[in-house]
């Protein structure tokens, strides 16, 4: 094709004088087109000065050929009615097509070789045949066109320069040939922007675009690989188009981002650096595609607070955060997996946002919170260790999940104090109180049911409960029987030997022990049978068992149980 393409100085001359007759003859042949396919979009077509990139096969109206780009191996590129590369005829042949159209130019002598021909290629007077495949159509005035195929109803932010992108793309040619796509490597392509490192075109194409916007772009070579082409799929002076869908943006300096969603009204409690938290999340990345969530693992996710024990974006996240919050923490990829991302699961540089909702929070040093809110206006007597008590109770956690209640029972419970029947923050949130006096008291799991936790309740729950004591009976100390509130009758075996025998039965203890109660003087222990317990005291004190007691066996010391 050169050798007819490139014409001498002598055929150029020879050429313009053809033209003058043409122009003087309205009865010379014009060039016959013959549109053989055409296809069904054509965004513009060619002009005179726009640039083109077009296969062709040469023939002589007979059909012998005599040149061929595809045999070449490549298209020829000219700038339309400006490049002397060609013959007029060709040149006026191609105005008006669209890319990937397909035609049949036929070129009379005039307008092609003329009198003269090229040389032993091209006879005189030869009438062309040209068929023609439009692969490639810009100008230099041409710009980066952008359509946009999708935009999210909310855009938090847009592409700008030195930010970091992650996106799926598909790379092709105006005639549909696809040079690449990222969906074929499993993985977007993550760049910075502004940089160098893209393509010109691909900068400008980007720039604007939110997460989850999809944009077909469309690149003049000039601002894409030029004359240079890349590998061997891009072809020098290509036009590529880039199917974008951008996955990911952020920035270097972007610090973690927390929007409130739902807060609590009043906060109980603050997150604060070493504190213990529970809360549920969902994870995901900036285009809404789920990784990971707790609520799949049927259990919160437990950790202590700034101690680096997760990513430091999270960390930084649950700083404040109160009991029964939800909010949403962005967290950029330098504090959170960075470039290198977390096994099959986060790819690298990838923004999370986890959607949050604290459960609760605790502080190993925390203590039993206790919050009357009801006393009565007289209080004679107090709940204490080793009283047996009977109260009502609400157990719930924190997020108002009711775990388990006395009004499933036909009767309030009874309890003693301090006997470990209990777990240990509810029997300390027990004492002190009035009959009919109402509490509510936060225990932390330490003094609870701790890491492992219970049937039916999680492990390291702090526990809410809400309490009102019913009744209270006063007790003695742990491994007694009977204790003296007043001094003892002295001499104690005279009080006690009613019919002066010098010996006390069972009939006379029971007697003196149910007569020191009554008046105030002395306490049996409650939550028992008073009479099974009275008998356990005088078998105590019968040391030789034969039914009776005698002054000396009271007066012996030797045992924890020697109550009198």
């Amino acid at each position: 094709m050169r050798k007819f393409l490139f014409r001498s100085m002598e055929s150029v001359c020879v050429s313009l004088l053809l033209l003058a007759l043409r122009v003087v003859s309205a009865q010379l042949e014009d060039v016959i087109i013959d549109r053989y396919s055409i296809p069904t979009h054509c965004s513009r077509e060619v002009r005179v000065g726009d640039y083109v990139r077009y296969h062709y096969n040469g023939t002589f109206t007979d059909g012998r050929k005599f040149d061929s780009s595809l045999d070449k191996g490549y298209p020829i590129v000219v700038q339309v009615g400006v490049d002397s590369k060609v013959i007029p005829g060709l040149d006026k042949g191609v105005e008006g097509m669209c890319v990937n159209e397909w035609r049949k130019i036929t070129v009379p002598s005039h307008l092609a070789y003329g009198v003269l021909g090229a040389g032993e290629l091209i006879p005189p007077d030869s009438t062309l045949v040209f068929d023609v495949h439009l692969l490639d159509l810009w100008n230099k005035a041409d710009t980066v066109e952008i359509r946009v195929l999708h935009r999210p109803q909310k855009c938090k932010r847009a592409v700008m320069d030195s930010d970091f992108v992650r996106y799926h793309y598909n790379g092709s040619l105006l005639v549909g040939t696809v040079f690449g796509s990222s969906h074929d490597l499993n993985s977007t392509y993550d760049t910075y922007v502004g940089q160098g490192s893209l393509i010109r075109g691909v900068e400008q194409g980007i720039l604007g675009m939110c997460v989850g916007e999809r944009r077909s772009i469309t690149i003049p070579p000039f601002l894409a690989y030029d004359k240079n082409g890349y590998g061997t799929k891009i072809p020098p002076y290509a036009t590529v188009m880039f199917d974008v869908l951008l996955v990911d943006v952020f920035n270097v300096k972007d610090d973690v981002m927390i929007e409130v969603e739902e807060i609590p009204r009043p906060c109980r409690r603050r997150a604060a650096l070493g504190d213990f938290i529970r809360y549920h999340y969902n994870g995901s990345f900036q285009d809404g595609t789920l990784f990971d969530s707790s609520y799949s693992h049927n259990g919160t996710f437990d950790t202590f607070v700034g101690v680096g024990r997760v990513i430091a974006g999270m960390d930084k996240a649950l700083l404040g955060v109160c009991v029964g919050e939800r909010r949403r923490a962005t967290v950029p990829p330098h504090v959170g997996y960075g470039e290198t991302g977390s096994g099959e699961l986060i790819p690298g540089s990838a923004v999370l946002i986890y959607d949050l909702h604290i459960i609760d929070i605790h502080n190993p040093e925390d203590g039993v919170d206790v919050k009357v809110t009801y006393k009565p206006s007289e209080c004679n007597v107090t709940s204490d260790v080793n009283d047996v008590i009977m109260y009502r109770y609400n157990c719930s956690l924190l997020d108002g999940t009711r775990l388990y209640t006395s009004d499933d029972y036909p009767e309030a419970p009874g309890v003693t104090l301090g006997q470990g029947k209990l777990i240990s923050g509810l029997d300390e949130g027990l004492r002190g109180m009035c009959v009919s006096e109402k509490r509510e008291i936060t225990v932390p799991p330490h003094l609870a049911h701790g890491s492992a936790g219970a049937s039916g309740v999680p492990g390291s729950a702090v526990l809410l409960f809400e309490l009102e004591l019913v009744d209270v009976q006063k007790g003695v100390p742990e491994g007694f029987l009977f204790i003296w509130l007043q001094d003892s009758p002295d001499p104690l075996f005279a009080a006690m030997d009613m019919n002066h025998d010098r010996q006390v039965s069972l009939e006379e203890f029971v007697v003196f022990i149910e007569h020191q109660v009554a008046e105030g003087r002395g306490r049996i222990r409650p939550g028992t049978d008073r009479d099974v317990v009275i008998k356990e005291m005088f078998k105590n004190q019968d040391r030789n068992t034969d039914g009776r007691i005698t002054e000396d066996e009271l007066n012996v010391t030797e045992s924890k149980h020697d109550e009198l």
